[in-house]
């Protein structure tokens, strides 16, 4: 039986609030009568809820059936009643009490269809509403327990974001030359593309890429839900569901069917399978991007209900327009809560996200708004808030601060707290539209993507695009991966520590093991915060570095050493599935000479061979010269294997991209 049909609804009437009151009907407020309570019993509210919660009311024999009836007509009737308007309430998520604290009593229009009760709102259109009907009130009242399911249905059947009509960047051109920054890498495509846009490539990364071509994966890639991923969805299943809706993984949180701790470990795991596993691998490199740039830091306090539907927030609106994005994680409760917003006030308004969305998020610390600025873009943000029981992001114009603001240009008269969201909205488009967020992400993508010092022509022209096209990510990505800058930058990057563990676990072709749990991402997790780059373990708001100088340490090149040869020999991570490395990397047949395994192993790991020096280290690590004889009992290819492709993948054949 569902969880709410326990709930009992206590309504105690008071003098009316001054609140103005909601916009979605119309409503004339009068004089409440004496407090007093009238308590709803769990079979009244059976009737209001089951239509909505799919639930039967068999076993509730008798009683529930009148009860039912008295809540409303079963034929769609409209008509005015008096409904109770929640101001303040309690709810009790375990014994599913809602008990209204403070109410105003109105006169609304109401249509009764069976047991479903709408409002109109202020465009003429019927809409649910979370009230239930009172037989001994003769009323409407408020039900927090339906208002959650309302909520978490109007969440499932929101759409996707629109793709935008691109106005420019809307092809893909395939460069006509690719060469490398470095005597390293090869001018190899495939390779550069999948080192970039992707996690490292794989034998099957690499054939796909050379069969539908450079144009026709990276069209692929921007279409991710065209992309079969079936087999890496099938291995996340074995994680939390990160669209499940945040009362929901709050109230297991709170009952201890959840525990915190393995919530937020989930977001990181679910990260690492699909930088793995995944087909869809530009999109995952974006959930990386777009989570470092919107950082919050995981695990953290006060997140474990909302850091994994945050990640799926991030990924959903990845690669549709920063309009959308900038909204979507502004007034999202794990940024509410990691950054205050949630305990900022009309009186007490909190600097912390209203100075960060200016500084980190959008126009960049050098785009002149000053102190003044940051003060009101807090005052700005007051009301942007998460509502306790729930832990859902609430708007609370009680907490709104009134009175006009100016922020780089944006200004509004900002006169009603019941207006307050819409100023707020209002305001983050402007700053997505601005032209110097629209250089700040440029700048960004470019880095991330081409170079640690992109041309002031490649920014330019990818800043452009975004503003072209209001704000779409598509169409920027499109003319980065088409651009002259991109196809000669091979070399220009490094893997960061938990690229370059995920792209040698690729090439090692692991796979998870049938057990249950996923502890390899886990493992691997671990050994990327030892390195320092847990990918969103950033302990402050800016998120991690992006250029090699933030990575170029002793301690960072031991730790990677350590790394690398962990995956390579089978060490760990554990629980996994792993190829034989002998079989994978050297023919049936030996080859005859130490010479020719280093070219053969160089050639299935690299794409190419090594330089006659770097050969000659290789061979001189391992106790062999170019011609010495190569047999099966051999050091080189039996307890040494590992040591050598471990060797081959710490240089900068592998460690550069």
């Amino acid at each position: 039986m569902n969880a709410f049909l326990a709930e009992r609804v206590d309504v105690p009437e008071s003098a009316p609030s001054q609140m103005t009151h909601r916009a979605d009907a119309v409503s004339v407020v009068v004089d409440s009568p004496p407090d007093q309570r009238a308590p709803l019993s769990r079979r009244r509210l059976f009737g209001a809820v089951a239509a909505v919660a799919g639930v039967s009311a068999l076993g509730l024999v008798n009683e529930s059936t009148a009860a039912a009836a008295s809540l409303a007509p079963t034929a769609t009737t409209i008509k005015k009643v008096t409904q109770y308007r929640a101001i303040t309430y309690t709810y009790d998520a375990k014994t599913k009490v809602t008990r209204v604290t403070k109410s105003t009593k109105v006169v609304v229009t109401a249509r009764f269809s069976g047991s479903v009760i709408s409002l109109r709102n202020s465009k003429g259109t019927w809409v649910q509403v979370p009230y239930v009907w009172s037989a001994p009130r003769k009323a409407l009242v408020y039900s927090r327990a339906l208002d959650l399911v309302l909520i978490a249905k109007r969440k499932a059947a929101t759409p996707p974001p629109a793709t935008p009509t691109p106005k420019s960047g809307s092809t893909i051109t395939t460069p006509s030359a690719f060469t490398s920054t470095s005597t390293y890498l090869t001018t190899d495509w495939q390779r550069h593309l999948l080192r970039r846009a992707a996690y490292g490539p794989t034998v099957d990364a690499l054939a796909e890429v050379n069969a539908i071509g450079y144009a026709g994966w990276l069209e692929s890639q921007l279409h991710p839900a065209t992309i079969d991923d079936s087999a890496c969805i099938a291995i996340l299943s074995r994680l939390p569901d990160q669209s499940a809706p945040i009362w929901r993984v709050k109230a297991d949180l709170d009952s201890g069917a959840r525990d915190g701790w393995d919530q937020q470990m989930s977001v990181l795991m679910d990260l690492t399978a699909r930088a793995l596993w995944s087909k869809r691998q530009l999109l995952t490199v974006l959930e990386d991007f777009w989570g470092n740039h919107f950082n919050v830091t995981c695990p953290g306090d006060n997140i474990a209900p909302s850091r994994a539907h945050y990640a799926y927030t991030i990924r959903r609106h990845a690669l549709g327009t920063f309009c959308d994005l900038l909204r979507a994680t502004s007034t999202h409760p794990a940024m509410l809560t990691y950054l205050n917003n949630r305990e900022s006030t009309a009186a007490h308004p909190n600097e912390n996200q209203g100075r960060e969305l200016l500084e980190l998020h959008t126009v960049g610390v050098d785009a002149g708004y000053g102190e003044d600025g940051v003060v009101n873009s807090a005052r700005i943000l007051t009301g942007l808030g998460v509502d306790s029981d729930s832990g859902e992001y609430a708007f609370q114009p009680w907490n709104h601060w009134t009175g006009s603001v100016n922020v780089l240009g944006f200004t509004h008269a900002n006169t009603t707290d019941v207006g307050g969201e819409a100023v707020a909205l209002a305001y983050f488009d402007y700053l997505a539209r601005h032209p110097a967020t629209a250089h700040r992400l440029a700048t960004k993508l470019a880095v991330r993507f081409v170079s640690d010092t992109p041309s002031a022509a490649l920014v330019s022209a990818l800043a452009k695009t975004y503003l072209e096209n209001d704000t779409a990510i598509a169409p920027v990505l499109r003319v980065l991966f088409s651009s002259h800058e991109f196809a000669t930058s091979i070399g220009a990057k490094t893997y960061r520590p938990f690229e370059h563990i995920i792209a040698t676990a690729r090439l090692m072709q692991i796979t998870p093991s049938t057990a249950a749990n996923l502890d390899a991402c886990q493992q691997i997790i671990w050994m990327a915060g030892d390195a320092g780059h847990n990918p969103f373990g950033q302990a402050f708001p800016t998120g991690h570095a992006d250029t090699a100088d933030a990575w170029a340490s002793t301690a960072s090149t031991l730790r990677r050493w350590n790394n690398t040869i962990n995956v390579v020999a089978g060490w760990y991570p554990t629980d996994v599935n792993r190829p034989d490395l002998r079989t994978m990397l050297v023919s049936a047949v030996l080859p005859a000479t130490h010479g020719e395994l280093v070219d053969q192993l160089a050639q299935n790991l690299l794409g190419r061979a090594l330089d006659a020096d770097h050969k000659t280290a290789a061979l001189t690590f391992v106790g062999a010269t170019t011609t010495k004889a190569l047999t099966s009992t051999s050091s080189a290819v039996t307890w040494r294997l590992p040591q050598l492709v471990a060797l081959i993948l710490d240089s900068p054949y592998q460690t550069m991209k």
